[in-house]
């Protein structure tokens, strides 16, 4: 099927949109990328178009679509003329239904930012089936939640199956290393969490069950979930403390294991971390973040606190640092993968890590190569539709496509048999 667009950047004129706009226009030029962008106010985005188009020669001009995301008539024709929407408009549990509809509607793959677990399981539950049917690909999280935790459990199982001819058993997955903004757009999806489970049951049990994002049928497992306090690691790191992306970023993992079969075993199981260091500077370390994460927690559970703090505090969706700003952070995420072999225990380390804001900048770039890979074909999975994660829909091509977009991968055995 022709399509006129190859990727819509949806949400083009928001702080996230304009920056995966500005990446995928300095990166690859109109006689390979189709790229159009995407929103409901025409003076902004011809504001973004002049503003990219001055400053990267190969582009003489970008089209425009406009939509409404509360209007899904719009949504439909946007999707019925482009090959891969890349998605920035939430928090989606208000906005991103409309669009995922139009898409599994139209066949259109689709990629997009979420964090919001209770949502996330809505779009599996209502569309998977239909998705598949329809041949479109529905990629959640494909931002720091949870591009790094997924690819670089993916690259160690990867790397342990072809080394020792085994998969990991367990895989601890350490955030080392973060320097940057939380975006409104983050924050906002995260008082959604709440909002819903506040009104709704099932949503949140969903946020109790470690496994509420595998598919029907298949949630539940041995795995508890995500650490809840300051613990001296067993895998030598030092004192660790809860990471505050472990609810996400544990369940699209655990999902991934689902959607490729189980190739990693059913009694697979993973958490997320962030190391406070050694000693009592790192018991200390751990027992500070901890106890930070619970009263963040405790008060965001009390409605008029959460709708003081998203009034107040939070900024709001589409505000954000400036784009030279956003190159100014860093992260590193280490997936350590240990397993046993009728010769003995080993161990994977695998690397994710950019020198770019995590919230802003990196995660502009791991949304616009998801898509990329997308529109290509460049994936590593049999999966041919449905609601899925970076890791089962594109795999390691990701980490190709990311290596050479300032990014640093990698995978090796630390402990042999």
């Amino acid at each position: 099927m022709t399509r006129t667009h190859d990727l819509v950047v949806w949400g083009a004129t928001g702080v996230a949109g304009r920056l995966v706009a500005s990446y995928l226009a300095e990166r690859y030029e109109p006689e390979t990328l189709s790229l159009a962008l995407g929103g409901r106010d025409r003076a902004r985005l011809e504001q973004l178009e002049a503003r990219l188009t001055d400053r990267e020669p190969a582009w003489d001009s970008i089209p425009l679509v406009l939509g409404d995301a509360t209007d899904p008539a719009s949504l439909e024709a946007i999707a019925a003329d482009t090959a891969v929407v890349c998605t920035t408009v939430g928090p989606y549990t208000t906005y991103g239904t409309p669009m995922v509809a139009a898409c599994v509607e139209h066949g259109t793959d689709y990629c997009d930012l979420t964090g919001e677990v209770t949502w996330a399981r809505q779009m599996i539950d209502r569309f998977h089936e239909p998705a598949r049917a329809a041949g479109a690909r529905i990629v959640n999280s494909c931002g720091f939640d949870s591009v790094p935790t997924d690819l670089s459990t993916l690259l160690a199982q990867k790397e342990a199956l072809a080394t020792v001819g085994a998969p990991c058993q367990r895989v601890r997955i350490y955030l080392e290393d973060a320097q940057g903004s939380v975006s409104g757009g983050t924050l906002a999806s995260f008082a959604e969490l709440f909002e819903t489970a506040a009104t709704d049951p099932e949503a949140a049990a969903a946020l109790q069950n470690p496994y509420s994002l595998a598919p029907p049928g298949e949630r539940e497992g041995p795995d508890p979930g995500g650490q809840r306090r300051p613990v001296a690691d067993p895998m030598g790191a030092g004192w660790t403390a809860p990471s505050p992306m472990a609810g996400v970023n544990e369940r699209v993992v655990r999902r991934s294991n689902a959607l490729l079969g189980y190739p990693w075993g059913e009694s697979f199981a993973c958490t997320e971390v962030v190391p406070t260091g050694d000693g009592i500077g790192g018991a200390v370390g751990a027992a500070a973040v901890t106890g930070g994460l619970g009263l963040f927690v405790a008060a965001m559970g009390v409605g008029p606190i959460r709708a003081g703090l998203r009034r107040f505090v939070f900024p709001q969706p589409g505000e954000g640092p400036s784009e030279a700003e956003t190159t100014e952070g860093h992260f590193r995420v280490r997936a350590r993968g240990t397993g046993e072999t009728e010769a003995g225990e080993f161990a994977v380390d695998a690397i994710v890590a950019a020198d770019r804001d995590p919230g802003y900048g990196a995660t502009a770039r791991m949304l616009a190569e998801a898509g990329i890979c997308l529109l290509r074909e460049e994936t590593q999975s049999d999966l041919e539709g449905g609601v899925l994660t970076p890791a089962s829909a594109i795999g390691s091509p990701l980490a190709d496509r990311l290596d050479g977009a300032g990014f640093t991968t990698s995978a090796e055995l630390v402990e042999t048999p």
